[in-house]
């Protein structure tokens, strides 16, 4: 077997399997880390996607990442418990670049602790899929992955794996000011994870609806005072207009919001957030290391977070209360 690839990917859900599918298709050398019943599929029927491409395609896939050496690149498609420990047994591992397409900030800090920041490129993605029971994965939307070297500039290596990507098949495009990206995503990340678990709506309908618009615009404001009281700029770049929403009046927040709405019911209207995919298959949700996260980082500089905490905490609860 081989044990130098282009790509590891670590996690062959909804998003590594369109990227790894993608990638092989366009011939580079892929490795898939999974486990359990999901590497079961791939090596018995390999990656299958379906939606906005149809194809299904062989590649390695691995259970044991001692099993690797190296790879040029890898990229972390996981959901976000467990980060840590997936990545100890990956510290061996001579990489040229990391990166993490997971949902807010605190997979760099978990990529810089393993593999120094130096190799840690930042990511954001706005390209959605879900894992079917059969093992298929419908790609719903494919707009843009974000990559950026953490210093703040686009730079020759984040081109370099962007441009790979994108000629692929997943829009990919490298970008300057990585950390605005990847923050204003995450502010906007915290109301769309709170709305699609309590509405358990597809996404363009809490979206257009004028009181969970107006609940997802006072969320994503409390997030944007954490962001500039961390010396971060907002922008509206990213998968919603941050920057509005945090600027002006809060009518005219909303009515940006339902905008949005519009666009996604036009554009993607069975869109499922991950979250809310999560809830209703059984697995955990990402809590903790999202919206928990926010919340330490607050506690840290002492910005208060009201709704953020009341959403976390009624998160957490349907965590942890057993579903039929």
């Amino acid at each position: 077997m081989n044990t130098n690839y282009e790509f590891a990917i670590l996690g062959a859900g909804a998003l590594g399997s369109i990227l790894g599918a993608h990638l092989a298709r366009a011939g580079h050398s892929v490795v898939m880390l999974a486990r359990g019943k999901r590497a079961e599929q791939i090596r018995t029927a390999g990656l299958r996607i379906t939606g906005l491409a149809e194809f299904a395609i062989q590649v390695d896939t691995v259970s044991d990442a001692t099993q690797l050496t190296s790879a040029k690149v890898l990229i972390v498609a996981t959901k976000t418990p467990g980060t840590a420990e997936a990545l100890a047994s990956l510290r061996h591992l001579e990489v040229d670049a990391a990166l993490s397409i997971q949902n807010g900030p605190l997979k760099n800090e978990l990529l810089a602790e393993a593999f120094g920041e130096q190799h840690v490129l930042g990511a954001l993605a706005d390209t959605s899929g879900e894992l079917l029971p059969d093992g298929r994965v419908l790609f719903t939307r494919n707009v843009n992955i974000m990559l950026g070297e953490l210093a703040g500039d686009a730079g020759p290596r984040a081109q370099r794996v962007a441009g790979l990507l994108d000629a692929a098949g997943v829009r990919a495009t490298a970008v300057r000011g990585i950390r605005s990206l990847e923050w204003s995503k995450f502010a906007a990340w915290v109301g769309l994870l709170a709305l699609s678990v309590t509405t358990r709506a597809v996404t363009w309908r809490y979206l257009s609806d004028p009181d969970s618009a107006l609940l997802l615009v006072r969320l994503v404001r409390e997030m944007g005072r954490l962001t500039r009281a961390l010396g971060i700029d907002l922008t509206d770049e990213s998968v919603m207009p941050v920057a509005t929403i945090c600027g002006g009046s809060e009518a005219d927040a909303v009515a940006a919001v339902e905008r949005v709405g519009r666009e996604w019911q036009s554009k993607a209207p069975g869109h499922r957030m991950s979250s809310l995919q999560d809830l209703e298959a059984g697995r955990p949700l990402e809590i903790h290391e999202t919206l928990g996260y926010a919340l330490r980082k607050a506690a840290q500089i002492h910005i208060p977070l009201p709704l953020v905490d009341a959403f976390y905490r009624v998160v957490a609860a349907v965590d942890r209360i057993p579903r039929d």
